[in-house]
């Protein structure tokens, strides 16, 4: 999911608590919460620099 309140931040959905969506960023995380009108799906191109930033972070043995 993309967050556009927020620079087009992407997040993986992690549930709803009260209005608002919670995201958490696919590298691993803070959640944060999001107004639902702000959110739209990724486009594939958005799903592939996440996973690939995914993907380096775990390489390098960061926390996910």
């Amino acid at each position: 999911m993309v967050d556009t309140s927020r620079a087009d931040r992407v997040g993986e959905f992690r549930g709803v608590a009260g209005p608002y969506w919670s995201l958490r960023p696919v590298c691993g995380g803070t959640e944060w919460e999001a107004a639902p009108e702000h959110v739209r799906p990724a486009d594939p191109g958005e799903r592939l620099h996440a996973n690939n930033a995914r993907c380096n972070a775990r390489s390098r043995g960061d926390v996910l």
